[in-house]
């Protein structure tokens, strides 16, 4: 993988990490990590307590009520931060076609979440080809309802990897999810806008089960510190939860960052 964003003015400030798992669940074997003076904290409150960020998943299966969400955030700190997907009833069965009354509805419900919303996560059928004007009328829609939240877009059809979709998705300052396995040569580093770098790792060889190796954890923590400084967000989310290995690789993460 190459981390390495698009080039844009230097940042004065390094930009803020977030590096968390697809949902808070603590796996036993990695529970004595998350230590808390408080037994009776939940899973999420004793996550939130050593890691920044974290990524709602479970928001593209079902909605969630606003106060779901309202008590979510007040279980993390202030500088904690949520990254959520958007439902699949507006990117894979409407498939981003006339999506203004799911939009509005997603987002009053996030809004529950109040400043620690830290992204909108787009993920997309691998068959949803890009099609400009349905993308531009879609992301006109989410723009017009959260001005300034980063988007990150999630695409799987070769058509989005293109200069074309580079060029759709920073009009609309989103930027493209450089996810691994790597499915198109040029999804091999992130695109589209250059303010957002976010890396979703899902596993690899068997997606959502390997865990990664030390090597390639090290090598990812000085991609991530070598951006910092490029782009104005970053954000590095472990999907491969199905078998506990993202909350160990993530925690590695952590510490590499910290050894620098």
């Amino acid at each position: 993988m190459n981390t390495t964003a698009h080039h844009t003015a230097p940042s004065p400030t390094p930009a803020p990490v977030f590096i968390g798992t697809a949902s808070w669940s603590l796996p036993r074997a990695c529970q004595h990590r998350f230590a808390t003076a408080d037994p009776a904290d939940s899973h999420l409150m004793r996550y939130a307590q050593h890691l920044p960020g974290v990524e709602i998943n479970s928001s593209f299966y079902r909605p969630h009520q606003r106060s779901t969400y309202e008590r979510w955030a007040a279980a993390t700190p202030p500088a904690f931060r949520f990254s959520v997907k958007l439902p699949r009833s507006v990117t894979h069965m409407a498939r981003l076609v006339d999506t203004a009354p799911l939009l509005q509805a997603f987002v009053d419900e996030v809004a529950g979440l109040g400043a620690r919303l830290g992204c909108l996560l787009v993920q997309l059928p691998p068959s949803l080809v890009l099609d400009v004007a349905v993308a531009d009328a879609f992301f006109a829609s989410l723009r017009g309802l959260h001005a300034t939240t980063n988007i990150a877009v999630e695409p799987r059809h070769a058509s989005w990897f293109s200069p074309e979709g580079d060029a759709l998705l920073a009009h609309w300052q989103a930027g493209r999810v450089l996810a691994d396995p790597v499915l198109h040569a040029t999804g091999n580093a992130p695109g589209g806008w250059p303010g957002l770098v976010y890396c979703r790792l899902h596993g690899s060889p068997r997606i959502y089960y390997s865990a990664y190796d030390a090597a390639l954890i090290d090598a990812l923590a000085r991609r991530i510190a070598a951006v910092t400084h490029e782009a104005q967000s970053i954000w590095c989310i472990f999907d491969n939860t199905a078998s506990g290995a993202a909350t160990g690789n993530v925690l590695d993460l952590q510490e590499a960052l910290l050894r620098g």
